[in-house]
């Protein structure tokens, strides 16, 4: 089925009016109980059922959690301000953050307001299974049916694009006094995080280059580290006849057959190759490795191999060992109940990624039991609550337009409470460009960014493509965005060629652009309109230019069971995430403890502590000519790059698969979103330029002493 992109800004009072007509189209209360004394808990219905088709109401007796979130004690923009005078030079609290007292006095609500709460939902049949230490929230379970009465609502099942997931089908409303206490209710709805990890993968297969076992010698060197070769000619024929089609151009990744290097047709970096080219030698050799810190990484079900996982990856690529002393994994919710192998390679390429760029900083693994949005949440509370680091890195995310309003807030206020004790709460900006994968509806695409990212007080990290040269130096960087046009086929029919060329289109890239929900906040004044402007910096994503991660073959994905350690490529902003928290983990480090949100002190820094990502061409882009019988027909770099959605620079390069068919594939290619000089939707700011972005950070943060 094409899909079709459509511009639908999706700003507040939009959400306001949809929200409303979905209350109207609810079914009646009937028989689920009265409103007459109920607080109707705003903006926490999915857009998402509004393209999704009703398949009537959820099983009564299934069972479900609920996570009712309380006010805090200064809301809105009475928070917001409070917060912002730890953020101004100007200000003599000027990154003097609150203590746990005066968080607690200003921001948390009471235990008799929490109280309050447990005792509405015990008395509503629902069993109360924890109350947050600092009173957020209070966490219940029951059947649906009984979960309908107390929040005077419906919950239906629903289903959209191939997926089934259960929701509420209007705001839900909680008898007083309790109602006036609670900002949000999670769990009525199946809002389930996606891991932002990708796989470099032939669009023929549709499934993730494999991966191999694991060799220990010669150490890391698994894939090559040259994504981009010289130039190359290829011929196709049609069984020695015409058609007959010749290109030229870049040449990217190892041959197929290679057997030094494997039958993988993907490059892949090892942790060495990108200290390099990123300028993180340099640091370390000023003692500047992240000692003293500890990157907190969140993430779901987590990997049961994990600790095995990432010793190993330490061992044979020469980290220093992590070991129960420097690496600690938590379990706040309780031990999931199942695994996920896409969670599992996630947490992997999270833990080894920080890993790689903070060798010498701890890490502190906090696992949420699902992916639900209110279990990510508790487990980012738990790790700002129990002062686990400064950094706090979170790969996953779903489309802002599919989230229920109050669920979007929620995840700004716990990164507001984590801003306000010196903590970057850190976020992908997600893999699919300008669009919501999920919210597809005859055929149109509805473009949006990721949430968490868009939060005002996170910092969201987008992605870009890197090619380095025998010295490991950066031979181009650019905004991830990829592109492929298929022109020959597979070995075993004779590789003929495609003619016309198919283009195949976009594949993946660098989520960004602009919040439909969050107004912008006044570090982005430079930048235009007038609501929250995503990423705010940017590390490599590409899984085409992706690096090398250990996984065991029983816990990751596309691995055949029990075969042992593996060794893969990987990318997504799943690595631009824990990269660029590693990297502010080091900036900590060198300041002498928490710096608070970085993107409050990004848009501040001197000229040069930034890379700028700009368009990167090439006089070698893939051009070729076919020859039938009615002549020759000429194939332009742009040609073969379509549709190009108003890109005009970027680089291509020939690629043959896993499948053996022949593709020309394109970086710096994503959907409507482009890369441009200073600040742009693919990467932000750019990158962070090794020493000199610390210097600058550290100096952004004493600015006020001056």
């Amino acid at each position: 089925m094409k899909m079709t992109r459509v511009a639908w800004p999706l700003d507040a009072a939009h959400r306001l009016r949809l929200c409303a007509g979905i209350m109207a189209a609810a079914l009646p209360l009937a028989g689920i109980g009265q409103i007459a004394a109920a607080r109707t808990i705003e903006n926490n219905t999915p857009a998402a059922i509004s393209h999704a088709r009703d398949l009537g109401p959820a099983a009564s007796s299934d069972m479900v959690s609920v996570t009712l979130w309380l006010r805090e004690q200064s809301t809105g923009s009475a928070a917001d301000r409070l917060v912002a005078q730890l953020y101004d030079p100007k200000s003599p609290k000027f990154h003097q953050w609150l203590s746990d007292s005066q968080a607690a006095a200003l921001l948390a609500p009471t235990a008799a307001q929490a109280d309050t709460v447990k005792k509405y939902l015990a008395a509503h049949n629902l069993q109360v299974t924890a109350v947050d230490v600092g009173n957020r929230f209070v966490k219940a379970q029951g059947s649906i049916a009984d979960v309908q009465k107390a929040m005077h609502v419906p919950i239906h099942q629903f289903s959209a694009e191939g997926r089934t997931f259960r929701s509420n089908t209007a705001d839900p409303a909680i008898d007083e006094p309790a109602g006036s206490l609670v900002a949000a209710v999670g769990g009525l709805s199946e809002s389930r995080a996606q891991p932002h990890s990708r796989r470099a993968m032939d669009p023929d297969t549709a499934a993730p280059a494999a991966m191999r076992p694991l060799a220990l010698s010669p150490k890391g060197v698994f894939f090559s580290p040259q994504c981009i070769r010289p130039p190359e000619q290829v011929t196709f024929t049609t069984g020695g006849a015409l058609p007959v089609a010749s290109y030229a151009g870049n040449r990217y990744g190892a041959d197929i057959g290679n057997t030094v290097l494997g039958t993988l047709p993907t490059c892949g970096y090892q942790p060495s190759e990108l200290q390099t080219a990123y300028g993180l030698s340099q640091l370390y050799a000023n003692g500047l490795d992240g000692t003293g810190e500890t990157v907190v990484i969140v993430d779901a079900y987590g990997s049961p191999t994990i600790a095995a996982d990432a010793e190993l990856f330490s061992q044979v690529y020469g980290l220093p060992d992590l070991t129960s002393s420097n690496f600690k994994v938590y379990y706040p919710g309780g031990q999931p109940a199942s695994t996920d192998t896409g969670w599992a390679s996630e947490t992997s390429l999270d833990v080894e990624w920080a890993h790689s760029v903070a060798p010498h900083a701890n890490i502190a693994l906090v696992i949420a039991p699902t992916a639900n949005d209110s279990d990510l949440q508790a487990a980012i509370l738990y790790a700002i609550q129990h002062h686990l680091g400064h950094v706090i890195s979170n790969s996953y995310g779903e489309a802002e337009s599919d989230e229920p309003p109050a669920n979007l807030e929620q995840y700004n206020i716990l990164s507001r409470l984590a801003a306000a004790r010196g903590i970057s709460v850190d976020f992908s900006s997600g893999d699919s460009g300008d669009s919501n994968p999920s919210g597809v509806t005859n055929g149109l695409i509805l473009p949006g960014v990721a949430s968490p990212a868009d939060c005002p007080w996170a910092t969201g990290v987008g992605g870009t493509s890197l090619a380095i040269d025998s010295n490991n130096d950066i031979l181009f960087q650019t905004g991830w965005g990829n592109h492929e046009t298929r022109i020959a086929n597979t070995v075993a029919l004779g590789s003929p060629p495609i003619v016309p060329p198919l283009n195949l289109g976009f594949i993946y890239g660098s989520g960004g652009g602009t919040s439909g929900f969050f107004a912008k906040p006044e570090f982005q004044r430079g930048l235009p309109g007038k609501f929250r402007q995503v990423p705010d910096i940017a590390f490599l994503a590409d899984p085409y230019t992706g690096v090398e991660f250990i996984c065991d073959g029983t816990s990751c994905d596309g691995a055949p069971a029990g075969t042992g350690p593996l060794v893969g490529v990987i990318g997504g902003t799943s690595l631009a995430s824990p990269m660029f928290s590693g990297m502010w983990a080091i900036a900590s480090q060198a300041a002498g403890g928490g710096l608070g949100q970085a993107a409050r002190l990004l848009y501040g820094l001197r000229h040069g502590a930034i890379r700028d990502v700009v368009p990167v061409g090439s006089e070698h882009n893939v051009r070729g000519a076919i020859a039938t019988a009615t002549g020759v027909t000429r194939e332009s770099a742009q040609d073969l790059a379509q549709p190009l959605d108003g890109t005009r620079v970027f680089y291509s390069a020939l690629y043959q698969g896993s499948s053996t068919r022949w593709y020309v594939l394109t970086f710096g290619t994503d959907t409507s979103l482009m890369t441009a000089p200073g600040w742009d939707n693919v990467t932000g700011l750019g990158t962070p330029n090794g020493m000199q972005f610390v210097r600058a950070v550290v100096d952004a943060a004493n600015r006020n002493d001056d």
